[in-house]
């Protein structure tokens, strides 16, 4: 709503929640007071479907299976947020999260990374937003996989998030007395973004792959920080890779290749659509670390759904998306 509010090229015509029915946006979310005036609707995809050219489903995996299919054959463009649509093995999809009711549209979906898969986007009806953890990854390790410059069994992702990730619901963990002070791995090996990170380096390998990836939550409101290591295929130093990575993100609005000696910071993203990439090789082990960082509800969910919204409407990509971190 932030984002797209204050835009003249597009219209919010409406705002769905069963739990906030006829209840004002800005009396949810006070920062949009005299801002907006929507009021959240409890309707069925049928009625929304006649009031919109473009839908953004932000519901819990297994909600949007039901409702997407609704807006398809309404003739609408979908953009999911949620991680219905994001595997492509219906298999793997129902090992991690639930039976799904609509696997005949899993094949049509287009993921959308954009600095990946921009063209498929830009004809897309259905868009599967990637995950905030598997977003920062993906665009971390993308050059060295393209170009086979390191071992894909050998990856290793570590990454670190700000509470925000886990929404809005009440929970113990997320409660400042819990998380204040403190530095926590969670569902270590067992996180459901991992089939997705699997997914998509495997298809810059070319091959099956296996990854070790352990998230973690830190007592900040927003941003990931992923460290990912990797074995070199080949004796490279730092200033080639980071060459590359400069060649390879080139064209890209939202990349920011760290130079040599500079490694990112969550606080410099924070806000924005940006994904800041630094490298180090370490000449000792042979081993390169690539660090990323995001803003994990910007690049890592709306702004990058906006991203895609752009390329579908045939609109400046960063149209919206004019976002200078905000600092301090």
């Amino acid at each position: 709503m932030r984002l797209l509010i204050p835009r003249s090229d597009i219209e919010v015509t409406a705002v769905t929640s069963r739990k906030y029915k006829d209840v004002k946006v800005s009396k949810v979310y006070p920062h949009l007071e005299k801002i907006t005036n929507h009021v959240f609707a409890d309707a069925l995809p049928e009625k929304i479907a006649s009031l919109c050219d473009i839908v953004f489903l932000a519901v819990p995996h297994g909600e949007a299976m039901r409702a997407v299919p609704v807006f398809l054959d309404a003739g609408k463009k979908v953009i999911d947020l949620s991680a219905d649509y994001r595997l492509k093995n219906v298999d793997i999809y129902e090992k991690w999260y639930v039976k799904h009711t609509s696997p005949n549209l899993i094949s049509e979906a287009v993921y959308g990374l954009p600095e990946l898969y921009r063209e498929n986007i830009r004809n897309a009806r259905l868009v599967a937003n990637p995950g905030c953890y598997p977003t920062s990854i993906i665009l971390g390790l993308a050059p060295l996989l393209t170009r086979g410059l390191v071992e894909p069994a050998s990856i290793i992702a570590d990454s670190k998030s700000g509470v925000s990730g886990a929404g809005r619901e009440l929970q113990m963990s997320s409660l400042f007395c819990e998380v204040n002070e403190g530095f926590k791995a969670y569902k270590a090996g067992s996180h459901r973004h991992t089939p997705e990170i699997e997914q998509e380096v495997g298809i810059l390998a070319g091959k099956d792959v296996s990854v070790l990836f352990t998230p973690h939550l830190i007592p900040i409101d927003r941003g990931i920080l992923s460290t990912i290591y990797g074995t070199l295929q080949k004796r490279l130093t730092t200033a080639e890779i980071v060459n590359y990575y400069h060649e390879f993100y080139e064209s890209e609005p939202f990349i920011r290749v760290c130079e040599e000696g500079v490694l990112p910071n969550v606080a410099s993203v924070r806000g924005s659509n940006m994904c800041d990439i630094g490298i180090k090789v370490d000449e000792r082990t042979g081993r390169v670390i690539v660090i990323s960082a995001i803003d994990n509800l910007i690049k890592g969910a709306a702004g990058q759904a906006i991203q895609n919204m752009n390329l579908i409407c045939g609109i400046p990509e960063n149209s919206g998306l004019h976002l200078m971190p905000l600092f301090p």
